[in-house]
């Protein structure tokens, strides 16, 4: 992860990756802004800021008075984009490291 990346992305990152990995799951609603800003130690501006990332992706919808729920197909919709933003930013620094060092990708199938 960037240090220097925003705190509402790094929010939205482990939120994706909560969605991603069931813990809030389609149907399921997410914390209050409140509650998550709470338990992150942020400012629930950040948090509201996270959130809205989510609402304008179509991720999540809101429930006026009663909450926020992520929508159907988001943990696919979010797992493809995670996909895709691996093999253009990260991968080709992976495989150029890899290359460097001397590594063979079935020498990673080993090392587990």
């Amino acid at each position: 992860m960037n240090p220097n990346r925003p705190v509402y992305l790094k929010l939205r990152d482990q939120i994706a990756a909560a969605i991603i990995d069931g813990v809030y799951a389609e149907g399921a609603m997410l914390p209050s802004v409140r509650a998550l800003a709470a338990e992150q130690g942020a400012n629930p501006l950040t948090v509201a800021k996270a959130y809205q990332q989510f609402q304008n992706d179509g991720l999540v919808e809101v429930q006026r008075g009663v909450g926020m729920y992520v929508v159907r197909g988001a943990a696919e919709r979010l797992r493809a984009a995670e996909r895709e933003t691996f093999l253009r930013e990260e991968w080709p620094e992976i495989r150029s490291r890899m290359t460097r060092l001397g590594l063979d990708p079935a020498d990673l199938a080993l090392a587990t």
